[in-house]
């Protein structure tokens, strides 16, 4: 590592991955910085059993020709050289209920997606076409969504609810919670997520779906492969803890190791609350200290990571989203002992074989309350911790409790598990590094819309932010994130326009 650098990159998750790429190929010298033993943050993978599993990246949307994460990830380098596996075109997404013997599809393309929820609901298609209407006019709202460099961002859209919205647009409550069923992709509170949150979600599903064969990892590897291609450099064990500063510049970062990077330019991949304590809550005004420090985080998962015995298990080119009842759509995070888990997201590998299953994982809501007695506790690769029997019992009893629910869902689902691995929310926190574990940075809220929304841009003359904490969460919004944050250095107009003369 050098002295000095152009720009440091704190945390090497997506957002700063693709900023470094971005800076790197515009000239600047470019060093990123990660604490843990692997890059990529939410795109981290991880080996049991010989089976791979995500911690994060489940499936990928917008991703065919010409879309735009395609045309992102074109720029960026890396679209030709991922292994990809096209869901299934029909149902890429299943909702289910507990309550009832039926499933619904979520299917790709917007045509499609509207004839295969027909067949559920022939007095409804008119709904469903408003539906897929009003998420494309909203999605069309946000310039750089769509590689749009001049186009006027629409705020008014910000403050419309996602249920109050999907629920005036028809009285059948179970076509209501069918399309909402995959508000798990964005933790949906009722009374206020926002229906943006929801368009940007699904819009890039419904255009193309697709799983990372052999794990979301690959996306980190090429992008890291990109970066050094051009001059970046990266290295892992560098914990940033403090920066320093003169006057109103950010200096330098110094790390856990006791070593100090100088840089021009530094821009945080990290949790924002921990970026402003790192470097100094004195150097913001206290009603800006006071807004992040206010800000929800979304709540947190409990996940099973289940490697099947071989040829027992079949596999499904789909995911399911599955709740107790259809009632719950929209209330699952607020459950009790009795009531956990009300649903679960699942999905299956892309494997070896498109015939059996090698391994599978199960999300369902936690709140990081449960694992209070443990929050003093930090465990990961590079600073193992043992957190003791109680833990170990914790996690054995949920995991007992959850795989009821999944068997009412999955008959028989027993008899073909191999072995069950799990992580809380204080793996997620330890790992991923979001505010205590939270799946998608901060809550939004439809009532007051720019109380979350934070600028990549700070008061620190050259301190910058990115990645899902800032705007959009997932991949295509992180992505998106990273633009915004660069386009702060070296222009919107300019970038955008290189992005889609590059992409073609």
């Amino acid at each position: 590592m050098k002295a000095q650098y152009d720009v440091v990159i704190i945390g090497s998750g997506l957002g700063g991955l693709v900023s470094s790429i971005i800076l790197a190929k515009e000239g600047y010298s470019v060093c990123v910085l990660e604490k843990n033993n692997q890059f990529g943050g939410n795109l981290q993978t991880f080996v049991r059993d010989k089976t791979i599993f995500d911690t994060g990246v489940h499936y990928i949307g917008g991703l065919s020709e010409g879309q735009n994460l395609y045309k992102y990830f074109k720029y960026l380098g890396i679209m030709d050289d991922l292994k990809l596996k096209k869901m299934d075109e029909d149902g890429f997404d299943i909702i289910s209920f507990e309550d009832q013997n039926q499933e619904y599809p979520h299917a790709q393309g917007y045509e499609n997606f509207t004839n295969q929820l027909t067949k559920n609901f022939p007095e409804e298609r008119d709904v469903i076409q408003q539906y897929c209407k009003k998420i494309i006019e909203t999605c069309d709202s946000f310039p750089l969504y769509n590689l749009d460099a001049t186009g006027v961002y629409n705020t008014e859209i910000l403050s419309v609810n996602a249920k109050q919205y999907i629920d005036e647009l028809t009285e059948n409550k179970e076509l209501r919670s069918v399309l909402a069923g995959t508000n798990f992709l964005y933790a949906g509170i009722a009374e206020k997520s926002p229906f943006y949150v929801h368009a940007l979600s699904v819009n890039s599903y419904i255009q193309s779906a697709w799983r990372c064969i052999n794990g979301g990892s690959q996306i980190t590897k090429q992008l890291i492969k990109q970066l050094k291609k051009y001059g970046g450099e990266v290295y892992k064990y560098k914990e940033v803890v403090k920066f320093e500063y003169e006057d109103n510049d950010v200096t330098s970062a110094v790390m856990k190791d006791g070593s100090t990077v100088f840089g021009n330019i530094f821009i945080s991949n990290v949790d924002p609350k921990a970026t402003l304590k790192m470097v100094g809550e004195d150097k913001f005004r206290k009603v800006y200290i006071n807004r992040i420090e206010s800000l929800e985080g979304v709540i947190a998962a409990f996940s099973l990571y289940i490697v099947f015995k071989p040829e027992t298990f079949r596999y499904r080119n789909h995911n399911f989203y599955h709740y107790k009842n259809s009632d719950d759509v929209w209330s699952a995070h607020d459950y009790d002992e009795q009531s956990w888990p009300k649903a679960f997201m699942a999905s299956i590998n892309a494997g070896k074989t498109d015939v059996w299953a090698d391994g599978m994982t199960v999300m369902t809501y936690m709140k990081f309350d449960e694992l209070k007695q443990w929050e003093g506790t930090s465990n990961t690769t590079t600073q193992k911790e043992d957190r003791g029997k109680s833990y170990e019992d914790f996690k054995a009893k949920k995991t007992e409790r959850f795989l009821q629910e999944i068997e009412l869902k999955f008959p028989g689902i027993r008899d073909c598990i191999k072995s069950i691995y799990t992580s809380t929310p204080l793996s997620y926190r330890d790992y991923i590094g979001g505010f205590k574990g939270n799946m998608y940075g901060y809550v939004k809220d439809s009532n007051n819309p720019m109380k979350t929304f934070i600028a990549p841009k700070t008061k620190m003359n050259n301190l910058y932010l990115t990645g899902q904490s800032i705007n959009m969460h997932g991949v295509l919004g992180v992505t998106i994130g990273a633009v915004l944050t660069c386009s702060e250095i070296v222009g919107k107009e300019y970038l955008v326009n290189k992005i889609n003369k590059e992409s073609k």
